[in-house]
């Protein structure tokens, strides 16, 4: 069983930044796909960016160019750089790890993001 703990979130003016850290036990990190959704108030839980075990990226055409996904794979953590926050950014942000090599995924507890305008 793998365990995802995110921290990081918090309130913001907008135009400001936040950073999300993921932090994600077990010994199999470095051969798993990353990824951050998040969900608002009345909305359906949607992709903001993923990073693989490569290192390649993608994001939500929304969030292109404001937010960053990294990995660090010596702590087995996975890190959201947002910047210029909008008020439409404000979600609870969920950590997602997936396995390929098993085929299971985990989630995380969610962080709260609140942008003010």
């Amino acid at each position: 069983q793998v365990q995802l703990v995110e921290s990081g979130g918090g309130l913001v003016q907008a135009g400001g930044s936040l950073r999300l850290s993921c932090v994600a036990s077990g010994s199999l990190f470095s051969m798993n796909v990353m990824g951050w959704y998040r969900q608002a108030p009345g909305k359906q839980r949607e992709l903001v960016a993923i990073i693989t075990s490569g290192g390649r990226t993608d994001y939500a055409d929304s969030v292109k160019g404001r937010f960053t996904i990294s990995r660090d794979n010596a702590k087995n953590t996975v890190y959201l750089q947002m910047n210029s926050l909008e008020p439409e950014d404000t979600a609870v942000y969920y950590c997602h790890a997936y396995y390929p090599t098993n085929g299971n995924d985990y989630w995380g507890q969610g962080t709260q993001v609140t942008v003010s305008s």
